[in-house]
């Protein structure tokens, strides 16, 4: 990254960090006005604006409402955000990738593009070139190096593979013109501001995917204010370039939602499926059960795994139409957290038992 000022809020560099603020409800008539509920973004109105594409930014009623918003809110001045949104590029082609339909691939075809034997021989050399630090960083949070390497692998290839989109224009454009999720992107339109501000960085050397994650963890602003970590002590968080950096802030998030030392992820089950097993595993992932609790359902854990831990069950299809039933424990929903994919969990797992001496 570079280290110049941001453009945007050179100024404003004492000005104070806002707080975190809860999506709310859309509008449905009128023009775009402030929540009554105190501190709430901006909604999204999209009756009372025409598209960005048409308009322009600094034109459109939803973005001078997000505007007026940061002025009031974070200390931002009307000419520096005017700015930014002439400066800005639109995208339109993001808005096309997102409304392309989603295909979910069965697990034996998801293993082999992400936890392949590729990934996982990657995932070797990435931790040999970067072990030292990597240990260390390890050591200092409690969260397994395969862990880390594992997720930098599934997320970007070990860093090959973090987006070429400036961030500031992909969230912009789905932030106004994807009424959909436009809130989630509000937020983090929101959110990148005040991290340009808080890193001293031009907001415009940010680059992403075209949803506006991040560097080699894939974090969205919003996490990397939250969890993204200095660890090599040079002033900034770079989760682009600095390994330390980004070692760090995967482990942190790790931490942070609840990874045990010493927990397994996964272990494996053999079971009769029944009805009641079925409607279980279809059930919203959450560490809803007791191991102890699933044994009367009449699951049998393969690996010993005390009674009072939680899991959750669920099934892959290794082969077309055969299925294998594990359950994840308490550190398989600390990955989930990460990505809300029970098989990206599984994925993690393998690279981790590929790269290191566990079994997870």
């Amino acid at each position: 990254m570079k280290t110049r000022m941001l453009i945007i809020a050179a100024a404003l560099i004492l000005a104070a960090c806002a707080v975190e603020h809860a999506q709310q409800p859309k509008d449905t008539v009128g023009t775009p006005v402030e929540p009554v509920a105190k501190g709430g973004m901006p909604h999204f109105n999209r009756s009372a604006a025409d598209s960005v594409a048409t308009t322009g930014f600094n034109a459109n009623p939803n973005v001078q409402a997000f505007i007026d918003y940061q002025v009031k809110h974070n200390g931002f001045s009307k000419e520096e955000l005017r700015s930014f949104f002439d400066n800005v590029a639109y995208k339109g082609n993001i808005i096309n990738i997102m409304d392309k339909p989603g295909t979910s691939n069965p697990w034996y075809k998801f293993r082999e593009g992400n936890a392949g034997a590729a990934k996982i021989a990657g995932g070797q050399r990435f931790y040999q070139q970067n072990r030292q630090v990597i240990d260390q960083v390890a050591r200092q949070y409690g969260v397994p190096a395969e862990i880390i390497v594992a997720i930098i692998g599934i997320e970007t290839n070990y860093g090959r593979n973090t987006g070429s989109f400036r961030v500031a224009d992909a969230l912009a454009t789905l932030a106004f013109e994807y009424p959909r999720r436009s809130e989630f992107f509000q937020k983090e339109l929101n959110d990148l501001l005040l991290m340009s501000r808080e890193e001293r960085e031009d907001i415009f050397d940010f680059t992403g995917s075209y949803a506006g994650a991040m560097g080699m963890p894939q974090f969205m602003p919003s996490s990397y204010r939250k969890w993204a970590v200095d660890f090599d002590g040079d002033g900034h968080r770079d989760i682009w370039g600095s390994v330390p950096d980004v070692a760090a802030s995967v482990a942190n998030y790790m931490k942070a939602h609840g990874w045990q030392s010493g927990g397994k992820v996964v272990v494996p089950v053999s079971l009769s499926i029944t009805p009641e097993l079925q409607a279980v595993i279809d059930e919203k992932t959450a560490l809803k059960y007791s191991v102890g609790q699933l044994r009367k359902m009449g699951v049998t854990p393969l690996e010993p795994v005390a009674d009072h831990e939680r899991a959750i069950l669920y099934r892959l299809e290794t082969m077309p139409g055969t299925y294998e039933y594990f359950i994840g424990l308490n550190n398989f929903y600390a990955i989930w957290q990460y990505n809300h994919s029970r098989m990206y969990v599984t994925a993690v797992r393998d690279i981790a038992n590929g790269v290191g001496t566990g079994r997870w």
